[in-house]
C-alpha cells in the first residue's frame, strides 16, 4: 500500500459479532470510509436523529461531534481513514468539500459505486487487496494537486498540539491568513482541528485502558474534569462510560477489529 500511504492512515477489513446496539463513530483529524458488505451501514450524528440513514458507502467528513452506527449482530466490511491529503487524491474533492457532512461514496465519485457489489462477491481475504486496487485508480483518476506543503505542515503541526501562534510563525502565514487556508482545505479552524488532534490522541490512550490523570497530563488537558468535559461534548460521552459500553464490543475473530 505504499502509494497509498500518504492518503489512507488505516484500511481494516472487518466481521464482528456482537449484541445489536449502537456504536461511537468518534471525531478525529480525518475523513472515514466505510464500505459495508451484506447491509448497508445505517448510521447518522448522534445529536440529529434526523440525520440518520442506510449508505451503501459512507464517506465522513471532518467533524467535531460523534456519529451513531446503528448494528445488528454481525457487522462486516472495510474501515478506511483517510488524510486530509487523501480527499483530494481519493475523492476528487478538498475535505472542506464534505466537512460536517456524511454522504454516499458514489455521490463524491462515481468510480467507486460498484465497490460495494464487488466486495459482496469477494471473500473476505480479497477485500483489503481490492480496495487497495481501486483506490489506486482513484488516484490516478483524479491527479488532483494535494494541499499547499504549508498547510500540510501546519496540519501535521496543529494535531500534535502546536499552538496555532506558533504554528503560523513556523510557516510564515498570519494567524488570519494561515486560518483562510486551514479553513478552505479541511472546513475547519485552526483552533478546531488542533483540538481534534488531541481528542484523537486521548481517544488512542483511552482505548488502551491508560489512567485518566495520565491520559489528562499527556493529552496536554488541564486535568481530568477538562478531560472528561471534551468528551462529553466530542464523542458525547466520558471516556469510562465509553470504555464500558465499545471496548467489549471491538472484538472479533483475531483478525481484525469494528471501526473505531
Amino acid at each position: 500500500m505504499s502509494v497509498l500511504a500518504p492518503y489512507v492512515a488505516t484500511l481494516v477489513s472487518y466481521d464482528a459479532v456482537g449484541e445489536p446496539g449502537v456504536h461511537v463513530g468518534m471525531p478525529s483529524t480525518r475523513l472515514t470510509l466505510v464500505l459495508p458488505v451484506g447491509e448497508p451501514i445505517d448510521v447518522g450524528w448522534a445529536d440529529d436523529a434526523a440525520s440518520r440513514r442506510r449508505y451503501q458507502a459512507n464517506v465522513s467528513g471532518l467533524h467535531a461531534a460523534p456519529a451513531a452506527i446503528h448494528h445488528g449482530r454481525r457487522q462486516r466490511g472495510v474501515y478506511l481513514e483517510l488524510s486530509v491529503a487523501g480527499a483530494r487524491a481519493l475523492l476528487g474533492v478538498p475535505a472542506s468539500g464534505v466537512a460536517g457532512e456524511m454522504v454516499e461514496a458514489a455521490e463524491v465519485d462515481a468510480g467507486l459505486r460498484d465497490l460495494p457489489d464487488r466486495l459482496a462477491e469477494a471473500p473476505r481475504r480479497d477485500w483489503g487487496p481490492l480496495v487497495e486496487t481501486t483506490l489506486v485508480a482513484a488516484l490516478a483518476r483524479h491527479d488532483a494537486p494535494g494541499p499547499r506543503a504549508e498547510v500540510g505542515r501546519a496540519l501535521a503541526r496543529l494535531t500534535g498540539g502546536a499552538g496555532v501562534a506558533d504554528v503560523a510563525d513556523e510557516v510564515g502565514f498570519s494567524r488570519r491568513h494561515l486560518r483562510d487556508l486551514v479553513v478552505a482545505e479541511t472546513g475547519l479552524t485552526p483552533q478546531q482541528h488542533r483540538r481534534l488532534g488531541r481528542f484523537e490522541r486521548s481517544h488512542a490512550l483511552v482505548r488502551r485502558r491508560v489512567p485518566l490523570a495520565e491520559v489528562a497530563v499527556r493529552c496536554g488537558y488541564a486535568d481530568q474534569s477538562h478531560l472528561t468535559r471534551e468528551w462529553r461534548a466530542l464523542a458525547g460521552c466520558s471516556p469510562t462510560t465509553w470504555q464500558r459500553r465499545e471496548l467489549p464490543s471491538i472484538q472479533d475473530d483475531g483478525a481484525s477489529g469494528a471501526a473505531p
